[in-house]
């Protein structure tokens, strides 16, 4: 299986539109320079046919060392979430894709965690 690239994203714009290479890099490097700092600036991204990225601050929380049983604590921290659209998920083949879980289903889950 092939990995997709900024070289062959700026690859396949080249030959879509008939820019320059040099050109179709630039373009690709400004379409992911700006979802960037699109997500920093605290909004979502979405593109129709494809899905949204957006930001999701994550508190902290105890978690398990999976090797030795040692109780850890995992600092807050904020990671990109990116959610399918139906229409790509219908697309490639309605795989289940894991899916982040909604604020409220994930206090509810962290407080029975905490109790046991």
């Amino acid at each position: 299986m092939a990995t997709i690239t900024k070289r062959t994203l700026a690859s396949k714009v080249r030959k879509t539109f008939g820019f320059k290479l040099a050109q179709s890099r630039k373009l690709v490097d400004v379409l992911f320079e700006e979802l960037g700092a699109a997500l920093v600036r605290g909004e979502e991204v979405k593109f129709t046919g494809l899905g949204g990225f957006k930001i999701l601050d994550k508190s902290a929380r105890m978690a398990r060392n999976p090797k030795t049983g040692e109780a850890a604590i995992v600092s807050a921290r904020r990671v990109v979430s990116f959610r399918p659209c139906n229409k790509f998920r219908a697309t490639v083949g309605n795989r289940p894709i894991k899916m982040y879980v909604k604020k409220t289903e994930k206090k509810s889950r962290k407080k029975s965690e905490i109790n046991q």
